[in-house]
């Protein structure tokens, strides 16, 4: 009872843990908290291009693929911490288990029986300007047609020259 009541009070008096996640950029997904009292924030006159290894995907097929929601998570904090999302230009190097998610909805539904619970979430990302690659080598690896990949998913060589690639164009790497 004090426990509850501490909460309530706490609440009233307009704690950052009464918050409901916010979406500013990824609308319905990545959903994250504003810090007021944060000292470490992005510097917003920087230009940010991040390569990211998307190798997660999801535990259960009718869930969505965890580096996905990662990815859309960083693009929403970013834009919290007060950096204009044009600011930004992100590029995912898909591939193990995540490659799953970038099946089309016919494709996914044979193999899994239900829906891709990724579409949503990439049209999102796309609408926001990240660049999706998958994974020629996971597509083989785990018998995905490239016919089956979602048309706005690009086909790579490999994660790990796409990976390559935007390191040495200046790109931070990171991996979800």
């Amino acid at each position: 009872m004090k426990v509850t009541f501490f909460a309530l009070l706490t609440c009233l008096g307009g704690s950052v843990f009464c918050q409901q996640p916010m979406h500013p950029v990824i609308k319905g997904y990545g959903g994250i908290y504003d810090i007021p009292g944060a000292t470490v924030k992005v510097d917003t006159g920087q230009f940010y291009k991040i390569v990211i290894d998307v190798v997660t995907g999801a535990d259960d097929p009718d869930e969505i693929a965890w580096g996905l929601k990662n990815v859309a998570r960083m693009i929403n904090l970013h834009a919290i911490s007060g950096l204009d999302p044009s600011r930004m230009h992100v590029v995912l190097a898909i591939h193990g288990r995540a490659a799953y998610a970038v099946m089309n909805n016919q494709a996914f539904k044979k193999r899994f029986e239900g829906d891709n619970p990724n579409i949503g979430l990439i049209r999102e990302l796309e609408q926001a300007g990240v660049r999706l690659t998958v994974c020629g080598q996971s597509l083989i690896g785990r018998g995905i047609e490239p016919g089956s990949v979602l048309p706005s998913v690009e086909i790579a060589t490999s994660m790990l020259t796409t990976v390559t690639t935007y390191q040495l164009k200046g790109y931070a790497m990171l991996k979800f």
